[in-house]
């Protein structure tokens, strides 16, 4: 359940299931922060150490985050965040200009109602500059992009070259005062996730205690895939072992998974992105490309192989984890990495003791 602006202003937040929701009430004295953070799935989750810096240095403070509708229940496993601000960005593609009004209205009415104290913009487009401004919050931290944007931040910082996109966030925050210890990336996956993954295992008769494969084969870039029937060879030579095996995706992706479904593989495309958080959780090793998926593992403390073109500084590779990255000849295609590289890079994983589970 998504945040919503009540008639007063206020802001609730993501529903669980253990728990009442938090109201955000405009007013009182609780100093109200704003983080923007509109998309993907794995530049959002790139945020979260960013946002335990920003708890750490304002205990007392309640954190709100403005998001693309598509990622808002993403957000659900972030602790600390008390309210969520979905902007409908479809709205805008739809060629409704009273929907459009509408929405625009709607969004900036739910921005100026709670009067925030401060915005912290990690997106650094033009049009998240003029909504940090709109809030009318005296303190607005920003990224710069391209110059002469940057005016309506009252402290802006360049995103630092060759630098790990996590690190990114956390230097505009240093750059704007704040100490940063001890850096966490620590998603919480909300316990009922978990407990439909379990069912999902149940239903494709896994087994909690047998080591488990999840396989995401596809990005949302076409240059970043690795070739289906690398996965599948890889998954075979897994299943030969004894090792369970799911292959994962969205909805847009069942259709290409076919063969992994005609191979009796079991296949979660039609599973909500939560959930398939928790298959992941529940997994031994993710093995995939450059995607958010894979982030989201890693943020869940889940051991993963990614298959990438490059782990330079500056590529997006698995945070604090260069090595968990394979990666291809000459910083090639990555057509080009072989399935023995990735077997073999998935014979350490499991070795490894943070490539057990307990479920």
């Amino acid at each position: 359940m998504q945040a919503v602006p009540r008639d007063d202003g206020a802001l609730v937040s993501p529903a669980t299931a253990t728990g009442p929701t938090v109201i955000i009430k405009p007013g009182g004295t609780s100093p109200r922060i704003l983080i923007i953070r509109l998309k993907s799935i794995g530049d959002i989750l790139f945020t979260l150490p960013a946002v335990h810096a920003v708890h750490d240095n304002f205990p007392d403070a309640k954190l709100c985050f403005l998001v693309s509708k598509e990622n808002a229940l993403l957000l659900r496993g972030f602790p600390e965040i008390d309210g969520v601000i979905p902007l409908d960005r479809a709205v805008y593609f739809s060629k409704n200009l009273r929907a459009m009004c509408r929405g625009t209205f709607e969004l900036l009415r739910r921005l100026r109602a709670p009067g925030f104290s401060r915005v912290i913009d990690f997106q650094g487009y033009g049009e998240t500059e003029i909504l940090a401004w709109w809030t009318g919050a005296s303190q607005r931290w920003g990224f710069v992009k391209h110059p002469p944007r940057g005016w309506m931040y009252t402290r802006t910082s360049r995103r630092p070259e060759k630098t790990h996109p996590v690190e990114w966030n956390l230097s505009l925050l240093r750059q704007c005062g704040l100490k940063i210890g001890r850096v966490r990336n620590e998603f919480v996956l909300p316990a009922e996730a978990l407990d439909a993954a379990r069912k999902f295992f149940a239903e494709n008769n896994l087994a909690a205690a047998r080591p488990t494969l999840f396989v995401q084969p596809f990005t949302s870039s076409p240059h970043k895939n690795w070739q289906l029937e690398n996965f599948l060879a890889l998954a075979e030579h897994w299943r030969a072992r004894g090792t369970q095996v799911i292959f994962g995706g969205g909805p847009a992706e069942r259709a290409a998974l076919e063969p992994a479904r005609a191979a009796n593989f079991p296949v979660s495309a039609s599973a909500p992105l939560l959930v398939t958080a928790g298959l992941m959780k529940l997994s031994a090793l993710t093995v995939g490309a450059d995607t958010g998926l894979l982030h989201l593992a890693v943020a869940m403390s889940r051991r993963v192989v990614m298959i990438m073109r490059s782990n330079r500084p500056g590529s997006s590779h698995p945070f604090q984890h260069a090595d968990w990255a394979v990666t291809s000849p000459a910083e090639g295609p990555v057509s080009e990495i072989q399935t023995g590289v990735v077997i073999k890079a998935c014979e350490q994983a499991f070795s490894e003791p943070a490539g057990n589970v307990s479920c």
